[in-house]
């Protein structure tokens, strides 16, 4: 077979082979046995060994290939990856709709919700150019998570290619287009891996969701391969036209990929609590594990119109099934201290499998949260996973109470410093930051994967250097040479020398990054890239006055004060010079234009905008001179009116602020 016949051959085997893959993993209807499907690739990859020019990266032998990783880049999202917020009974369903009602008229509503299968697997996107598979990332924080190209291949529910014959191709595989799903893994995989697991002598997976995240971040795709995981798509994010959410399936299932059948549009909130309760009875029928149904507002323009609060957008809801309860006794209550000084009780029982996973310990977040509770060291209780995920105690089984318990109290001391809890406050506090454990959680959250992300410095390697005085603050670790670490316990030449090669790649970091990672009290993940983008570098930031931080969007009067205080501490400024002057490189975001049509002018939105989100608004504000707030003040130049607007509006006119409509600020800009 010469070159050119071999091409022909060639080209036939790989369009059979996925056609056969697209029947057998995502239609779910095998045309040929396994063993011819087998033949078919043999043959191929013979000719492609034979003809390695003619190797290809869609090629179904490229599934597997390539060698196995040092560990996995980072990539940014093309919009966020968002987190939902959770219902668990039909009061809190019916009143989410009940929120949407305020914020959008009846009719806006009208189109119904989309309700689908709550997947418990590990959330994906994809990435594909020109019709090609190009990248794939796992969620990480929402904005940013980690390249797994090489193991999603081995995936034969995604399409290395977007199926050509079908519909929307013409538009799809133009550019760039984005599909968003859930890799997961069936109960029979899950049992067979397992049973291999317990063959080696290695440890079990927890839950079919642990094992398939697990199977995505493994270095080596081959590993990857054998755990044979499964995909199913629930969002389109490219724009191909559709303007309801359930089209978005459509597309990605005309375009090769497999979605759940089980789906449905509902036309009211009612069939979207018979879908649930008919899912909830029927779940272990199915070959997949869920944890509940996503509730959509299947109208693309009022979805965009509900907007995002916080990192969940509003017109989407994870409807969860009744969590697994268990019994168990509380042996304990201890105190742990956060990075902020922030005492939290913490409740220690003996261990017992909830929710698929092994739990020994839930956090009672107060005092006030213990008193309302009643929990007394001894108590038998009930307790779940919230969402599936984290552990709480529900209630107390005081028929079950021993004799003699008393209720439990916040020490008035803790590792000898003075416990206070400011009026108002929930929270029990130590103000020391020098004490030892403070020093400890903020070390380890600075270096932590939140912060500058230092691989192979955990936190037992921070108490240990921290015991051993070599790392007393965050300037210290950049000081850290290879000596120091090679007397330590656990440490040789190469581990020694690995940690401070993993110091030096972590000195260039984004400025949102770096805030966070300071630990500026009562400001999150969030707050501080808010801050990064709207002050662009660390100097401006700590330099400027309340006022100014305060128009910083979602700040508010108290955090505002909380970040002035912080960066005027000598301390404080003393850390930053300190990391600076050691080689730390603070990368700045593209700062907002200071000219521009909206040049020095303050804008606050209230109401729903029918050609953007809000947050798209401000950040258009921003770009073009402006400051965008979230509170009406003197200094506010101009409210913008949506649909439906809140008591922003009425304390404009009592102000006697310039209140326009979104068509009057379209043209502004």
């Amino acid at each position: 077979m010469d070159l050119n016949e071999a091409k022909k051959r060639i080209a036939k085997l790989r369009h059979e082979i996925d056609r056969h893959r697209y029947l057998y993993h995502v239609k779910d209807k095998p045309d040929i046995s396994d063993a011819a499907l087998d033949s078919l690739k043999h043959e191929l990859q013979k000719l492609e060994e034979q003809f390695p020019s003619l190797i290809t990266s869609t090629s179904p032998t490229q599934r597997i290939g390539g060698k196995a990783l040092e560990k996995f880049a980072k990539v940014a999202h093309s919009s966020p990856m968002l987190s939902l917020t959770d219902a668990f009974d039909d009061e809190e369903i019916q009143a989410w709709e009940d929120r949407l009602a305020r914020l959008v008229s009846k009719s806006e509503l009208s189109d119904g919700y989309f309700a689908e299968l709550k997947m418990d697997g590990l959330a994906i996107a994809l990435v594909y150019k020109n019709g090609e598979l190009f990248k794939a990332a796992t969620r990480g924080d929402g904005k940013v998570g980690e390249d797994v190209t090489a193991n999603i291949k081995t995936i034969n529910a995604i399409p290395l290619k977007l199926n050509s014959s079908l519909k929307y191709f013409a538009k799809a595989s133009k550019g760039e287009f984005e599909v968003r799903g859930e890799v997961f893994m069936t109960k029979e995989s899950f049992e067979a891996i397992n049973r291999e697991q317990k063959k080696n002598n290695q440890p079990l997976f927890a839950n079919p969701r642990n094992a398939a995240a697990g199977s995505i971040r493994q270095l080596d795709p081959k590993i990857t391969a054998a755990r044979k995981l499964d995909f199913v798509v629930y969002e389109t994010t490219t724009d191909l036209g559709q303007t309801e959410h359930h089209q978005e399936h459509d597309i990605a299932n005309s375009l090769g990929f497999k979605i759940l059948e089980q789906n449905k549009l509902c036309s009211s909130i009612k069939s979207v609590i018979e879908f649930h309760s008919n899912w909830e009875k029927k779940r272990k029928s199915l070959s997949f594990e869920i944890d509940g149904v996503v509730v959509v507002v299947d109208n693309e323009k009022t979805r965009a119109k509900l907007g995002v609060v916080g990192k969940a957008p509003r017109g989407m809801i994870a409807y969860k099934f009744t969590p697994e309860q268990v019994t168990t006794i509380v042996k304990d209550i201890k105190v742990q201290v956060g990075r902020t000084g922030t005492l939290t009780p913490v409740a220690l029982f003996e261990p017992v499998v909830v929710a698929g996973s092994r739990v020994s310990k839930a956090t009672l977040h107060n005092q006030d949260e213990i008193e309302r509770k009643d929990v007394r060291i001894g108590d038998t209780v009930i307790i779940q996973k919230a969402g599936d995920v984290i552990p709480e105690v529900v209630r107390v089984l005081k028929n079950l109470r021993p004799s003699g318990t008393k209720p439990w109290q916040m020490p008035h001391k803790f590792e000898g410093v003075k416990v206070i809890r400011k009026e108002g406050e929930a929270a029990h506090k130590v103000l020391d930051r020098k004490l030892t454990s403070v020093r400890l959680r903020e070390l380890q959250h600075f270096a932590g994967k939140n912060g500058f992300d230092i691989e192979g410095l955990g936190p037992k390697i921070i108490e240990q250097l921290y015991n051993k005085n070599l790392v007393k603050n965050f300037v210290d670790i950049f000081k850290l040479k290879v000596e120091d670490l090679k007397p330590l316990e656990r440490f040789a030449d190469k581990s020694a020398q690995n940690i401070i090669d993993s110091i030096n790649k972590s000195k260039t970091i984004e400025l949102g990054r770096f805030i966070n990672a300071i630990g500026v009290p009562m400001v999150g993940e969030e707050t501080a890239f808010d801050l990064a983008e709207h002050f662009g570098n660390i100097h401006d930031l700590m330099n400027a006055q309340y006022e100014e931080i305060n128009k910083v969007y979602g700040i508010g009067e108290r955090v505002a004060r909380s970040i002035v205080d912080f960066f005027a501490e000598a301390e404080t400024k003393d850390s930053i010079r300190g990391l600076l002057s050691a080689g730390v490189r603070i990368t700045n975001p593209e700062r907002a234009a200071r000219s521009g049509p909206l040049k020095d002018k303050t804008f606050v939105f209230t109401g729903g905008l029918e050609t953007m989100t809000r947050g798209e608004a401000e950040d258009k504000v921003r770009k073009l001179g402006g400051d965008a707030s979230s509170s009406v003040s003197r200094e506010t130049d101009y409210v913008i009116a949506g649909s439906e607007p809140g008591s922003k509006f009425d304390k404009a006119q009592k102000l006697g602020i310039k209140i326009i409509s979104e068509q009057d600020f379209l043209k502004m800009i």
